[in-house]
């Protein structure tokens, strides 16, 4: 086992190291949340990773975006993370794929064997699209929630969908997925903290029809939720015990 892993073993044990080192997590949406669950997903030792985001760093990321610096403005997120997970775990075997996906990309892409599933998405048709085609799949699947316009990490929970509350996100993700007969069976990371009015401001674009307040800590914090979700769920920890 390599050194840098030395401490992961120590509270986890070889075995449940050697399970993440053979797993293959697929992660979509890399911007605050996804970049970092990203990272404690590679930084825990799981061996394979696909990840998937279309978009460029821009430079109003940089207050919550693990990968937004000034280096980095104007290149793609997906390289850009990729880069560092290999600075990290150089033997990590890693696909990142520059593309925003349709829903017969997404259909296509959960076709493959990913050993747990990752929906950072902000954007309501695709991250509804990424759900159900990993329920068809039987994927299993951690789904972030809105962290913008949250403040207090207290608030924030991981529960069934069918148990999320205060999340306007998770509302309409329900809704969706209510017409495709999809009640329950899926993780979700939300806030039951209220958003305020004055934290979002309205306007219609592509791919868009709000931008909401964001803090630095908040969707870091996400991530690390979505992330813990993962780990636990690919070992097996009271075994081990």
């Amino acid at each position: 086992m390599h050194p840098w892993l030395s401490r992961t073993e120590l509270l986890l044990g070889k075995n449940n190291l050697d399970k993440l080192k053979n797993a293959h997590v697929l992660i979509v949406g890399l911007g605050g949340v996804g970049g970092y669950t990203a990272e404690q997903i590679c930084r825990a030792g799981v061996g394979r990773m696909t990840i998937v985001d279309g978009d460029v760093v821009d430079i109003t990321n940089k207050n919550r975006q693990l990968i937004a610096l000034d280096s980095t403005i104007g290149k793609s997120k997906s390289h850009v993370l990729k880069n560092r997970l290999l600075d990290i775990n150089p033997e990590l075997e890693i696909n990142a794929i520059e593309d925003f996906m349709t829903g017969e990309m997404m259909a296509e892409l959960l076709q493959n064997d990913f050993d747990y599933v990752v929906d950072a998405i902000d954007t309501l048709d695709p991250k509804v699209n990424l759900i159900m085609n990993a329920v068809k799949n039987k994927h299993k699947i951690v789904s972030s929630m809105g962290a913008g316009g949250r403040f207090d990490i207290e608030n924030i929970q991981v529960k069934d969908i069918s148990k999320s509350h205060n999340c306007y996100l998770a509302r309409a993700v329900r809704k969706r997925l209510h017409r495709e007969k999809i009640y329950k069976g899926i993780n979700v990371v939300f806030s039951k903290e209220f958003v305020e009015k004055k934290a979002v401001i309205r306007e219609e674009g592509q791919n868009k029809r709000s931008n909401v307040g964001t803090i630095s800590y908040m969707p870091a914090v996400f991530g690390c939720f979505c992330a813990m979700v993962v780990i636990k769920d690919l070992i097996d920890i009271k075994k081990e015990a």
